[in-house]
């Protein structure tokens, strides 16, 4: 496993890229944060746009990756939200590609300034491995403008 786990901050003694995951499908969700946490981040999780909102007040991550098409608050308008923060997060969107044009979603998450964008079916693998380019690009830099 060297050489494949995420960068890493020291916070508070503890050592993990913080992740927020965000999704109303409740089994992927719950996929996605195991994935994520057997890699070694640390993660948090919310149910649509409105609470990754709400936990985004408290806790401060390093990606958040974002389903499109959820409940009370889709993905565009919390992309759009985030990225108007002080100091964004990198932000990972996906969408399913059905008949309904949702690729069109992650053309438009993308625009509107998603960091990367996954089709949903996709690999596990697929996501950290674009996780970990985007989180380590961050730190990057965070390091070069922090100095």
């Amino acid at each position: 496993m060297s050489g494949q786990k995420p960068a890493q901050k020291d916070i508070g003694g503890a050592l993990a890229s913080r992740v927020l995951l965000v999704d109303d499908d409740a089994d992927l969700l719950a996929l996605m944060d195991t994935a994520f946490k057997k890699a070694g981040y640390a993660t948090r999780t919310a149910t649509n746009g409105r609470k990754a909102l709400e936990v985004l007040k408290t806790y401060h991550p390093d990606l958040v990756v974002t389903d499109i098409v959820m409940p009370e608050m889709e993905g565009i308008g919390a992309i759009m939200a985030i990225k108007q923060m002080a100091h964004p997060p990198k932000i990972i969107a996906m969408s399913g590609a059905g008949p309904g044009g949702r690729r069109n979603y992650l053309k438009w998450a993308e625009h509107l300034g998603a960091d990367g964008v996954l089709s949903k079916p996709f690999r596990l693998a697929e996501m950290l491995a674009l996780a970990g380019d985007l989180i380590t690009d961050h730190s990057d830099q965070l390091m070069s403008t922090g100095s």
